[in-house]
């Protein structure tokens, strides 16, 4: 692929619906086909309205949304301000040209833009791909810590028991 062919730039409202099926590919990616339950109009709410919940970037090949990168602010109690990247997606059919190599140095760049004390993001045990991928970005991965959530069903059981 050629880099001349290749941007890297914040998302607009427009982009939200190919956004949006960039999430919807991840997800399916991940073995976890339904799981999406936002839709194009709650990404524009909450990317867009007063106070944005998250930035996103978008790569274009050729003029045509293949990959994105979305990511918001944290607060460490050890590092201050911080950056999580929440998803980073390139299309199925364009993983292996360095789209994704492009979205993450934008992000990494933006992280220091920024000025935060750590950036960081989760990747699944069983994606080798994307788990050597950071570590020759030297990223450090932390294999003695749990994710741990809770979704709406299991917030509104805590909160009535």
């Amino acid at each position: 692929m050629n880099s001349k062919n290749i941007t890297i730039e914040l998302a607009t409202k427009d982009d939200m619906p190919f956004v949006l099926e960039l999430i919807q590919e991840l997800a399916t990616f991940e073995r976890e086909p339904g799981a999406v339950d936002i839709t194009v109009d709650d990404l524009i709410n909450d990317g867009f309205g007063k106070q944005p919940l998250f930035t996103c970037f978008v790569a274009r090949v050729n003029n045509i949304i293949e990959g994105m990168a979305l990511v918001y602010f944290r607060y460490s109690t050890w590092k201050g301000k911080t950056l999580h990247l929440e998803d980073l997606v390139v299309r199925a059919s364009k993983r292996g040209t360095g789209l994704g190599n492009a979205l993450f140095k934008q992000v990494i760049s933006y992280a220091k833009q920024e000025g935060v004390g750590r950036a960081e993001w989760v990747v699944l045990d069983w994606n080798t791909n994307a788990i050597k991928f950071y570590e020759r970005s030297g990223a450090t991965i932390l294999k003695d810590w749990h994710l741990v959530q809770m979704n709406k069903e299991q917030l509104n059981n805590y909160t009535t028991n």
